[in-house]
């Protein structure tokens, strides 16, 4: 592939390097880390520590470059008849340099792992791997129907690192079970836009597999079981992700493009995650 000379320039490869990253999806990340915070501490100075900063500035960015500049390296030949990657996302390019970079933003986990405590480590080690075998080989996950759903898993793992930071103890199982039904579901529904260049070049996913309708109803019981399984954590917070299966639900009663709503989904999780953490300080500050 031959990279245009002003994708060369400086200038260029910051403004691809933040396509790449996703803008639009930084949150999906660093915003677990947030919340794990919250709940995690105890007092309003744990809140924002060294530590606490530090996890949030490698989530946000960093984390993102490595996890989706993977993605697109060995997903290279899908993504050329890939509709998305004409506006909203970009093309891999082949540039050695840009490759540099999203090798040094995995390298740069190191230094998580060292300011981490051990009782973090796992949920690092789970994200990280999980972030490399999600694309790559041997096990790329994507590629085969039901793992690329549960693999993604990797997203609240973050937030779980964040808490067992702060709390010095490992978050409540219940809560990290139903943080992994609703990333099922959110995966499995931003994969419905690409079943048709999916299947055109031959990849398999749980969307690939089910077809539109019933990845919709896979979706619908992702997020009704994590409404579930979080109301055994706080019945509040069950009622918050309530609006995840009433929205699927909606979009298909209403005939919504689903490639449309995918896109207000950015928004829609950063309400929620900001609720949740409004509700975490509230603890912190009244209880």
């Amino acid at each position: 592939m031959t990279i245009p000379a002003r994708a060369t320039r400086p200038v260029g490869r910051l403004r691809y390097l933040l396509t790449l990253s996703r803008p639009r999806f930084w949150l999906y990340l660093a915003g677990p880390v947030v919340v794990g915070v919250a709940y995690g501490a105890e007092t309003t100075a744990a809140l924002f520590t060294p530590v606490t900063v530090g996890l949030f500035a490698y989530f946000l960015i960093p984390a993102n470059v490595f996890l989706y500049g993977v993605n697109d390296v060995f997903d290279a030949d899908i993504d050329a008849g890939n509709p998305k990657k004409d506006e909203r996302e970009a093309r891999w390019r082949g540039d050695p340099l840009v490759a540099v970079v999203i090798a040094a933003s995995a390298l740069a986990g190191v230094a998580v792992f060292a300011v981490a405590p051990p009782a973090a480590w796992p949920y690092l080690l789970g994200f990280f791997a999980l972030g490399l075998q999600y694309s790559a080989p041997p096990l790329r996950f994507k590629t085969t129907p039901f793992l690329d759903s549960v693999s993604n898993g990797l997203y609240i793992l973050p937030g779980a690192a964040a808490y067992a930071t702060v709390a010095g103890a490992h978050p409540p199982l219940a809560a990290v079970a139903g943080a992994w039904l609703w990333t099922m579901g959110m995966h499995t529904f931003s994969a419905i836009p690409d079943i048709d260049p999916d299947r055109e070049a031959g990849i398999r996913t749980t969307a690939t597999y089910l077809g539109e309708r019933r990845t919709l109803a896979y979706c619908l019981a992702c997020w009704l079981a994590a409404a579930a399984v979080f109301a055994l954590v706080d019945g509040r917070i069950g009622a918050l992700l309530v609006a995840y299966p009433l929205l699927v639900f909606g979009i298909y009663r209403s005939e919504v493009d689903v490639e449309r709503a995918y896109w207000w989904y950015p928004v829609v999780n950063t309400a929620v995650g900001a609720l949740l953490t409004l509700g975490a300080l509230w603890r912190l500050v009244y209880a």
